[in-house]
């Protein structure tokens, strides 16, 4: 086996957090992992806190289910899906494999496909039928000193120039960049995203790469409005202030915006979207809901003839993701706003969990 050098010397226990059931995470002691001829260990060096992290945390049914449906999360797990890591240990082949060498940092998509499922043969991996996913399902996330990247996992090199909260963005990122590619932004387009948190800053980011005749941004929070400007926003709405359809309608000749992009979680944005989009406008749906959604159908249907897509992790965008953060052109700092030692993890997930929107991106440094 290949391995980091002396001054990188593996311990035989690590400190991770694992996951006894909702509302009940656990700061543990664990024995170090050491990986299979075909894996690779990493050191973390970040792992951001999503809000699906919070919504499995205080037991949302999506994940342990409900009268509806089976328990999808595991306990007995390591959560944290958006990491970043040095590459310390790993054999000749599993380097080779993933095409990458000791000292290299990367980043591992949420999903790990198991190759052998109907949407995987079809090249639609994100969509696996088994669905494993690092921090929820089979496979041990990232809140932890070290984690082991299997053979499945996508990995991404990334620059070591970054620092490590803002190469850990790279996950939300690029599922941000999904929302905007399912959404086919044209350039004569109005395109108005709901939410300036981390998708929604990645969403507004990724449609600016495409360049449509306007980019319009929602949110709550003045500052975090501004933030969205820095990131390509043209026009800015505070939805507390400001009646978000009636703008959109303004500013589009009384049509209604062409593409919507909800990216907030809230029941009420969904509504908002379906009101200010156009006759055979464009829907994309990104977020985890905590709770049920009920909207008037007969908009989608009969009153405007709506493309309504739903958008699932980051496929196919990891690279550009990967080259946006490296071009330095976005305002990293002001988006990465708290970072958290792995001690002080329940200090992160609370204040993911803040109504009063005091953070944006919160990071483990483990």
């Amino acid at each position: 086996m290949t391995t980091a050098d002396a001054r990188t010397a593996i311990p035989a226990t690590m400190t991770a957090v694992v996951v006894h059931g909702p509302e009940d995470y656990r700061l543990e002691q664990l024995q170090t992992p050491t990986p299979k001829a075909d894996e690779l260990l990493i050191r973390v060096e970040a792992v951001g806190v999503c809000a699906s992290d919070l919504k499995c945390y205080h037991g949302a049914a999506k994940f342990w289910g409900d009268e509806n449906r089976p328990a999808w999360a595991q306990s007995g797990i390591t959560p944290g899906h958006e990491f970043v890591g040095e590459v310390v240990a790993g054999s000749s082949s599993a380097l080779a494999a993933q095409r990458v060498s000791i000292g290299d940092r990367i980043a591992c998509e949420q999903i790990v496909p198991c190759g052998d499922c109907r949407y995987c043969v079809r090249g639609q991996y994100w969509m696996c039928g088994p669905h494993a996913m690092f921090g929820f399902k089979d496979y041990n996330g990232a809140m932890a000193e070290y984690a082991i990247v299997p053979a499945k996992a996508l990995a991404h090199r990334v620059s070591k120039q970054l620092p490590p909260q803002h190469a850990a963005y790279a996950e939300p990122l690029s599922c941000a960049m999904h929302a905007v590619e399912r959404a086919d932004v044209q350039f004569g387009d109005v395109v108005v995203i709901a939410g300036a948190g981390p998708i929604g800053l990645g969403a507004i980011a990724g449609v600016r790469q495409k360049n449509p005749l306007l980019v319009v941004a929602l949110d709550l929070s003045d500052d975090k409005l501004e933030l969205a400007r820095k990131c390509g926003a043209d026009v800015t709405i505070n939805i507390a202030s400001e009646n978000a359809v009636e703008r959109v309608k303004a500013l589009t000749d009384g049509y209604g915006a062409d593409v919507y992009i909800e990216a907030t979680g809230h029941p009420s944005a969904v509504g908002q979207g379906l009101n200010l989009l156009r006759k055979l406008g464009t829907y994309v749906e990104y977020s985890v809901f905590g709770s049920e959604v009920t909207v008037d159908w007969s908009i989608i249907s009969d009153d405007k003839e709506l493309d309504v897509r739903g958008a699932h992790l980051g496929p196919h965008c990891w690279p550009a993701a990967i080259k946006l953060l490296e071009s330095g052109v976005l305002p990293m700092d002001e988006i990465c706003t708290h970072q958290f030692a792995l001690a002080d993890f329940q200090q992160a997930l609370d204040l993911v969990g803040d109504t009063a929107g005091a953070s944006i991106k919160v990071s483990i440094l483990p």
